[in-house]
C-alpha cells in the first residue's frame, strides 16, 4: 500500500501509541514459512541480510535502508534471500486512541530511509530498555521508540526530495562509465538498495526517460561518435559499447538515428 508521507506522519502524530514488543530475530538463510502476523501492528527493521515478506499477499523485500510495515493479524509468507543469516528488530505497537484517517492495524506498506547508523544505534537502545523491568524504562521505551519513528520519517523524506538528485547522480555516472557492461535495470536498483520503480521514477524526473532507455542512448550516442572516428568493422563497434549482437545493434540504431550504422558511416565519412 502507498500513502503520502506527510499523511503517514500526522496519523502517528496524533495518536497514542504503547510498545507491546521489541524482539531481536536471527534466522538462517533458506528459512521459509507462513503464520498468521502478530494481533499488533509493527515494524520490521532489518540488522542484516535480506528478506521477502508477503503480507495478504503483497510483496516486500526488507534489507538494510528499507522498512517494513506490517498490520495486525495479517497473512505472512516469508523467505529469507541469498546466503547471510537474516537478522531483524521487530516493533509491535498498540494504538491508545480512536482510528481516525490511516487505520494502522489495517495497513501493510514499505519506507526507504536509507542507511542510517543513528537509527541502528536507537534501535538497540530501544530493545535493550524495552527488555528492562520497572517504570523508568517503560516511559523510556515509549519516548525511544518515537525518537525511532522520527528517524525514519526524516531520513525517508530526505531520500525523497534530496536522495533522489544524489541518486541519479550516482547511478547515471556509473552508466556512463560502464554502459559498454552487461547492465539490466534490475541489477542497478538492487546494487542501489533501491526498487525499479523508484529508479525509473528518477530518471524520469532527472533525465525524461527510464534507466534502460538512458544505458541505450549512452551506448548508441558512443556508437555514433565511433562510427564517425575510426574505421573498424560495425560489429566490432557494436561489441565495444556492449551489444553482442551486431543485428539488434544495426536495429537499435536506425530506430533512434533513421538510418543504419553504415549509412551513417557513410553520410559523415569525411569526418573519418
Amino acid at each position: 500500500m502507498e500513502f503520502e508521507l506527510n499523511e503517514l506522519v500526522e496519523r502517528f502524530t496524533n495518536i497514542s501509541i504503547r510498545v507491546e514488543g521489541v524482539y531481536n530475530y536471527k534466522i538462517d538463510p533458506g528459512t521459509d514459512g507462513w503464520q498468521k502476523a502478530a494481533p499488533f501492528p509493527g515494524f520490521i527493521f532489518p540488522v542484516r541480510g535480506k528478506a521477502q515478506y508477503h503480507f495478504d499477499g503483497t510483496p516486500y523485500t526488507a534489507s538494510i535502508g528499507r522498512v517494513v510495515h506490517g498490520g495486525a493479524s495479517m497473512s505472512l509468507d516469508k523467505q529469507v534471500l541469498g546466503d547471510a543469516k537474516w537478522e531483524y528488530i521487530s516493533v509491535l505497537y498498540d494504538i491508545r486512541t480512536p482510528e481516525k484517517g490511516i487505520c494502522l492495524p489495517e495497513v501493510h506498506f514499505e519506507l526507504t530511509p536509507g542507511k542510517s547508523p543513528r537509527l541502528q544505534e536507537l534501535l538497540g537502545r530501544l530493545y535493550r530498555t524495552f527488555n528492562q523491568p520497572g517504570s523508568i524504562p517503560a516511559f523510556q521505551t515509549e519516548n525511544l521508540f518515537r525518537c525511532v519513528l522520527e528517524e525514519v520519517f526524516v531520513c525517508t523524506r530526505n531520500q525523497t526530495n534530496h536522495g533522489a538528485q544524489v541518486l541519479f547522480e550516482q547511478v547515471s555516472s556509473y552508466i556512463q562509465d560502464h554502459f559498454m557492461d552487461s547492465l539490466t535495470v534490475r541489477g542497478l536498483a538492487e546494487q542501489n538498495e533501491v526498487t525499479e520503480n523508484r529508479l525509473f521514477y528518477v530518471f524520469s524526473k532527472y533525465a525524461g526517460m527510464g534507466p534502460g532507455d538512458y544505458l541505450i542512448a549512452c551506448r548508441l550516442n558512443r556508437a555514433k561518435e565511433l562510427l564517425t572516428t575510426i574505421g573498424a568493422p560495425v560489429s566490432e563497434v557494436a561489441k565495444s559499447v556492449g551489444y553482442s549482437d551486431p543485428l539488434y545493434f544495426s536495429r537499435s540504431f536506425r530506430k533512434r538515428f533513421k538510418m543504419s550504422p553504415s549509412e551513417f558511416r557513410e553520410k559523415f565519412r569525411n569526418n573519418l
